[in-house]
């Protein structure tokens, strides 16, 4: 049982409650309020605050302050503006600086465009660039224990890629990275037997029951290793029916 000490606050307006500690946009969300995130991935107990697109302004007792959302923990009673004045001109000068960054995300420059960013004509724009530095890609990799990419460089240098920009062994093309990229920034090709990503290509393997793909065979090698079984040849669905057609065959025998 939960001993939290639960907290009263108000989202624009709004009244709501939760467990002391939890995190602010976690609130928001599950009140129905949108605060637009990049960075912040469901898919992870980790969060990182990289994008600072979820900023809002809390006030407690009489003083407000700007605060990063996504890792914000509510400890005490307050009012959060997610679209005050600051707020709006704040997040639209992080979304123009991001557009700079990622000019070619659709993405970004739909969002830009939604809150009004200003063009910061002063400022060139990255040819090429969709990435705007989240960490989400990095964050599936390790979470997956494979590692294959990371960010290297520093200041404007700094990107993800994989050791010295060549192909990595250790990645089994399962595009995790891809899948989680809010900005398309990971390119990648998918044919039907072959899938092509971080410049190595791999075989696509099929389920031997229905055809139906399963996955590189890198990845699914990968996989069963970690939960200690073999390599399967048939897709989970098909599983299941084996498994259900044994046991019907099983209580008929009975």
């Amino acid at each position: 049982m939960s001993t939290a000490k639960t907290l009263s606050l108000t989202i624009d307006g709004t009244p709501c409650t939760c467990e002391s500690g939890e995190y602010l946009y976690d609130v928001a969300k599950r009140n129905g309020i949108l605060i637009p995130v990049l960075c912040r991935s469901d898919a992870f107990e980790d969060h990182r605050a990289c994008c600072r697109v979820c900023i809002v302004e809390v006030e407690i007792k009489g003083r407000r302050k700007v605060v990063t959302a996504c890792v914000y923990p509510v400890e005490q009673e307050c009012a959060v503006y997610t679209n005050s004045e600051k707020i709006v001109e704040e997040r639209a000068i992080v979304l123009a600086l991001l557009a700079k960054r990622a000019p070619e995300s659709a993405e970004i420059v739909a969002m830009a465009r939604y809150y009004k960013a200003p063009e910061l004509d002063r400022l060139v724009e990255l040819d090429g660039g969709r990435c705007i530095l989240c960490g989400r890609c990095v964050q599936a990799c390790e979470s997956l224990g494979t590692g294959a990419i990371s960010t290297i460089n520093r200041g404007t240098e700094k990107e993800v890629s994989t050791p010295y920009h060549n192909p990595s062994l250790a990645c089994v093309g399962c595009l995790s990275c891809a899948n989680v990229c809010p900005t398309g920034a990971i390119p990648f090709i998918q044919a039907p037997s072959t899938r092509s990503i971080w410049g190595r290509d791999f075989e696509v393997l099929s389920c031997e029951r229905c055809g139906a793909p399963m996955g590189t065979r890198e990845e699914i090698a990968y996989a069963a290793k970690k939960a200690g079984m073999e390599t399967p040849v048939i897709c989970d669905a098909c599983r299941k029916h084996e498994i259900a057609d044994s046991m019907m065959g099983t209580y008929r025998l009975v």
